[in-house]
């Protein structure tokens, strides 16, 4: 049904999850390591003030977070600092039930320890997501036996520990390089952890299904393979820890003999990852026989139905249930179509059907090819520095870093692929990036500006650098992400492009649309495989007619939503919240309305929780609408 003009809609799939892996964190100061017990000898609550509360608060969770990062290496990594930079996340079961243990005891140590009442409304926002963070950690845990590592489309441990030494372990210096070679050393003892705990869940009747069980196959076998395993261009670790070791030998900080010393140790290292790999591959081998095919959602598994309403608690942070997300996205697909077709009327067309058919007439895909990879890449990066001067006008606070559009790394790009998002280092020296696919057919060009609104300005890019220069908050916040929260900020950003007049045409403003429609099937689609029992080509059949995504890509998408339940949703529910939250406040405050300071109050301080967000934005009215009245 859609042609080329759904590629970009595509690549809006930019996940939050993966933005927030990628994303950098307020720098870490020496108070950070300030032990967790040194807190408790301060004065009680009750004779201080509210100011020395919340510095009191922030000094809590600042020692508790500390604690937090020994036990999550990788964390320590993204935030920057070279403590434990040479091991990786402890996957195993005991580790996880350890945590859920330790996160409930330091919730209990800041209850203990502060009275909430004497808190500001800031201090009491960070108090309670260090409180919800443990009883979501207790959610997850019980459905920890539904994701094993190999499950997830977009997850999947035999891709992701690759994906974080080249794109997140940077390497600085020699320090650095002698961590990265000691994560090659200790990647097949991860994988060997991620196979024992996925034949338990099989054990259980949690079997991830056919169709990704070859992809890991797949995937494994194209990470062992090229130089040094056979002969070949370089395989995607190899090529990056030589370019990484020769940036360091350029920059003059570390001689050429050093370099291939170091060089040496990480060929060795990475041919140590051929057997390691082949026990992953034996195991989808072995597993192929018995995976599931057809009707694969969570309905299906044992406990499913208990499953995945934890999941869409987890994802949308509300109480929706399946039926009421189903329901929404019906209603939002019907709204949305309509409002196609009376653009689609303003342009000269019937409907929304001649106006895509137009569209493909005139843009019908094509092959990439560099010039076209060239012009794409020019093209959104022109778009994003121009919607960038629009900011001001809508916004206190804006980016301060450098913002770039650039190709995905070759190991992970592929035809129709995710567009993403990762946020600049503390420093600014990293910039903001979102990383496009630019492989297999090109796109509609009207569909590149609502992907850089979502995923560059004011959408991701954007939360990202504000969210990284923030000072004197905790520091677990720039870590805690929700997908309501985060995706549905860069939906909403989508929307405010238009508000902004920042699309050129009608055609950019149609694919808006078509966009969020997309989000809309989405809700519809998830609830349809998980919860109503609809089988894989059901729900491609939908998101092919309704979602106006290409056959393949509309497999695609249902591959994902199958392996990662309810992280879809959380899209457009919390694209409405907001919505609905600006229309409350405008209603509430009338002319007196500030654009800049709503926007601000949404970004600012970090990612939320959608009833959070909605008890700060009251409390936003009300102190606006005090003022006023002075």
């Amino acid at each position: 049904m859609a042609g080329a003009q759904a590629y970009g809609r595509q690549q809006l799939d930019g996940e939050f999850m993966k933005s927030i892996l990628k994303m950098g964190v307020a720098a870490v100061c020496a108070n950070l390591i300030l032990p967790a017990t040194a807190i408790y000898a301060q004065t009680p609550a009750t004779s201080v003030g509210m100011a020395s509360e919340d510095a009191r608060l922030t000094a809590f969770q600042d020692a508790e977070f500390s604690e937090y990062l020994q036990q999550q290496p990788q964390v320590a990594t993204r935030l920057g600092l070279k403590d434990g930079g040479d091991r990786w996340n402890d996957i195993s079961d005991k580790a996880a039930t350890e945590q859920v243990k330790w996160r409930q005891a330091s919730v209990a140590r800041m209850k203990a320890a502060f009275n909430r009442a004497d808190l500001s409304p800031e201090a009491q926002v960070n108090f309670d997501i260090w409180a919800l963070e443990a009883d979501r950690a207790v959610i997850s845990e019980a459905n920890r036996m539904y994701r094993p590592p190999f499950y997830s489309r977009l997850y999947s441990v035999h891709s992701q520990l690759a994906d974080f030494l080249v794109n997140t372990h940077g390497v600085a210096d020699a320090t650095d390089l002698k961590n990265y070679i000691a994560r090659l050393r200790g990647m097949p003892a991860v994988l060997d952890m991620a196979i024992e705990r996925t034949q338990a869940s099989e054990r259980a009747g949690i079997r991830a299904p056919k169709f990704q069980v070859e992809s890991v196959i797949s995937g494994s076998e194209k990470l062992t393979s090229g130089a040094p395993f056979t002969v070949g261009p370089d395989s995607a670790l190899w090529a990056d820890v030589q370019a990484k070791t020769e940036a360091l030998v350029t920059a003059g900080k570390m001689s050429r003999g050093d370099a291939d010393a170091m060089l040496a140790e990480a060929r060795a290292a990475i041919l140590d990852l051929k057997p390691a790999y082949g026990r992953v591959i034996a195991w989808g081998k072995a597993s192929l026989p018995a995976a599931p095919s057809g009707r694969v959602g969570a309905i299906s598994l044992p406990g499913g139905a208990d499953y995945y309403a934890n999941e869409l608690k987890l994802n949308t942070t509300t109480d929706y249930t399946a039926d009421q997300i189903h329901k929404i996205g019906l209603q939002e697909v019907a709204r949305i179509e309509a409002e196609q077709d009376a653009l689609a009327q303003k342009a000269g067309f019937k409907d929304r059907s001649a106006f895509y058919a137009g569209r493909a007439k005139l843009y019908p895909p094509k092959p990439f090819d560099d010039a076209a990879r060239a012009e794409y890449l020019a093209t959104a990066n022109a778009f994003v520095a121009k919607t960038r001067t629009l900011l001001p006008a809508y916004f206190g606070m804006t980016p301060a870093f450098d913002i770039e559009v650039v190709r995905e790394p070759a190991f992970s790009e592929v035809a129709g692929g995710a567009a993403h998002a990762s946020a600049p280092s503390p420093d600014g020296k990293r910039p903001a990036r979102t990383y496009v696919h630019l492989v297999g057919t090109t796109p509609d060009p009207a569909a590149l500006y609502t992907l850089m609104c979502h995923e560059a300005v004011p959408g991701h890019n954007t939360q990202g650098d504000i969210q990284v220069r923030q000072q004197g908050g905790p520091k677990f916040r720039s870590v805690t992400g929700y997908v309501a929260f985060g995706e549905g900020w860069a939906l909403y950003a989508e929307a405010l492009c238009k508000e902004m007049n920042a699309f050129p045409d009608i055609a950019a403003d149609f694919m808006r649309l078509d966009a969020e429609l997309f989000r809309a099937a989405r809700l519809v689609t998830d609830t349809g495989i998980h919860a109503l029992g609809w089988t894989e080509d059901q729900a491609v059949t939908y998101m092919n007619t309704t979602g106006r995504q290409p056959i393949e890509r509309s497999r695609s998408e249902v591959r994902r939503y199958i392996t990662l339940p309810g992280q879809a949703t959380g899209y457009k529910i919390g694209m409405l919240k907001i919505m609905a939250e600006r229309k409350k406040a405008e209603a509430a405050l009338g002319a007196k309305f500030d654009i800049k300071g709503f926007h601000d109050l949404l970004i600012a301080s970090g990612s939320q929780p959608l009833s959070i967000l909605e008890r700060r934005v009251d409390e936003w009215i009300a102190a606006r609408a005090n003022n006023l009245n002075k």
